[in-house]
């Protein structure tokens, strides 16, 4: 079998169409999820706090130079290495509601795919009942 005809029927099992559309879907999904934190979560959960914007929130590792705001984005172009826990919380947020919502697709699709209990074989015949009966009974 020659290289090309095996990387085709590779690339046409089901498996790995199957992968390539959930790795379409799973990134398009990632993007939702990614803008209801940013967009929706967490400026609430920042309003709550106390108008903190998580965005921003870092500790910087080195002294930050004059005429720099105090932003995130202006510092790290700055080249001051930073402690930027404001976005990992953001990002570990994400991380959490996308785990929770595949979790539950998961656990529908399981619940989907159970098998019903195969229905009992249907009753023998008369005439096959009858002669099982008679052989039981010359057995006693």
């Amino acid at each position: 079998m020659s290289f090309g005809s095996e990387f085709k029927e590779f690339a046409l099992k089901g498996n790995v169409m199957d992968l390539a559309v959930g790795v379409i879907i799973g990134a398009a999904f990632g993007k939702i999820v990614d803008s209801v934190v940013n967009d929706l979560v967490m400026p609430v959960v920042g309003r709550v706090l106390g108008n903190v914007d998580f965005s921003n929130l870092f500790v910087a590792l080195r002294e930050i130079p004059p005429g720099v705001p105090q932003t995130l984005e202006a510092v790290k172009k700055a080249g001051v290495p930073v402690f930027a826990w404001g976005n990992f919380v953001t990002i570990a947020l994400n991380f959490a509601i996308l785990a929770f919502i595949i979790f539950v697709m998961v656990k529908q699709i399981n619940r989907l795919k159970r098998e019903e209990p195969p229905a009992p074989p249907p009753a023998p015949p008369e005439d096959i009942q009858l002669l099982r009966e008679i052989r039981d009974s010359l057995r006693k």
